[in-house]
């Protein structure tokens, strides 16, 4: 049953993240129904989005925690529960302070409750094919935007935005919390951390000791980089296709071409992380990435436009679920909500530096190019860090036994 069933917490993993990432970036969809109809700023309601990732960067730490102690399936179900509470009451909200904190600071915590706990749960279910799983699970939110954003532009047109929001937070309860119920300790964590294989990875090791270790800050930080790399790049790219003359129609759908090959990275890269290594397929994505990034410098037209995003769309997905996978081999996997919820944390810090300094760049300079040689900079730091990441020895965790 076990070897079957863990393929269930692929396919609940997958469906969470794709409705509580899905239902977070509805708000996109939402902002200029929401303002026309109170009058408040696009930027007010655009502070609510800034505060969700902030709430998802302490979240991550947070839920991952919790995870480790409670099990995966209580954080989730928790998660689903206030998700959908917080996009009713939002849908209620009648000022723009009450808004940002119940669709920002609620939105945002509850949505982390998926990745970081989602995870380190798939990671303790799989032996083989880890980074496949992961991968597969990682796809499941990548399909939001292809799923949940469409269905929201349909609600939008034949609904006010708050009956809109409403039923989209009905749709997360109904899909969310059966598919939280679904979930599983893994095997291994059944009995108790006790009970686990003498194998285990740095069984004796406390997460004091984790979470100063030079591996944990390594990840740590080339994930910051990772995605302080592709975070402007995926926020500005649109914007810089209309100041190179292409019709913002046709700017927009470069984001569903750079979603649809991040579809197909995800997988790819889950197949070579298990056939390779996941660390070595890691630093050749964060090295290809850097100079995806680049290209986006010498191009002007849809076409290209086209071509570099499905490449970087393509590298960009599919490193992200490796960093799950290296944590596994290298840490407890009692530990692992904690760890994987710190490195989801940089994530998001990475995440949120792209907006805001592609942003004053192009104010200032009155051009993209420096922002995406900035991010090429910051691609290549990204895999010097991740270079210098060594496995924990087979004799320290003798000692630590010991």
């Amino acid at each position: 049953m076990n070897h079957s069933y863990r393929w269930v917490i692929v396919g609940a993993g997958g469906l969470l993240g794709c409705v509580a990432i899905g239902a977070m970036f509805s708000l996109p969809v939402f902002l200029r129904s929401i303002s026309q109809d109170t009058g408040w700023s696009i930027t007010g309601i655009s502070t609510a989005m800034t505060i969700g990732f902030l709430a998802m960067a302490a979240g991550s730490v947070v839920w991952g925690t919790l995870s480790d102690r409670f099990g995966p399936r209580l954080v989730a179900l928790t998660g689903s529960g206030v998700l959908a509470a917080s996009l009713a009451l939002a849908s209620q909200a009648r000022s723009l302070a009450e808004f940002q904190l119940l669709f920002g600071l609620l939105v945002g915590a509850a949505t982390a409750a998926v990745f970081a706990p989602m995870m380190a749960c798939v990671t303790g279910w799989f032996d083989t094919q880890r980074a496949l799983a992961v991968s597969l699970v990682s796809a499941g939110m990548g399909m939001a935007p292809m799923t949940m954003a469409p269905l929201a532009a349909w609600l939008i047109t034949i609904h006010d935005w708050r009956t809109a929001m409403m039923i989209i937070a009905g749709i997360v309860a109904v899909l969310m919390i059966p598919a939280a119920l679904l979930v599983r300790r893994p095997p291994a964590l059944s009995d108790g951390p006790a009970e686990m294989a003498a194998d285990e990875p740095q069984s004796g090791m406390t997460v004091r000791q984790a979470v100063r270790s030079p591996q944990f800050i390594i990840l740590m930080l080339a994930n910051f980089f990772c995605c302080a790399t592709h975070s402007g790049p995926i926020f500005h790219t649109v914007s810089y296709a209309v100041t190179c003359g292409v019709p913002m129609i046709a700017a927009v759908s470069i984001y569903s071409v750079e979603g649809l090959a991040g579809m197909g990275g995800r997988i790819a890269f889950g197949i070579l992380g298990d056939k390779f290594g996941a660390k070595r397929v890691l630093v050749m994505g964060l090295l290809a990435q850097a100079f995806g990034v680049l290209a986006y410098v010498f191009v002007s037209t849809l076409g290209p436009f086209y071509a570099v995003a499905a490449l970087v769309g393509f590298i960009y997905a599919g490193t992200m679920p490796l960093y799950a996978v290296i944590i596994r081999e290298n840490f407890p996997l009692r530990m692992m909500g904690t760890i994987i919820g710190g490195t989801a944390m940089a994530g998001s810090l990475g995440m949120s530096t792209g907006p805001l300094l592609g942003g004053l760049i192009y104010d200032h300079f009155a051009s993209y190019a420096l922002m995406y040689i900035g991010s090429w900079g910051m691609g290549l730091v990204a895999v010097l860090i991740l270079t210098a990441f060594r496995p924990f020895p087979s004799r320290q965790m003798e000692m630590a036994v010991a």
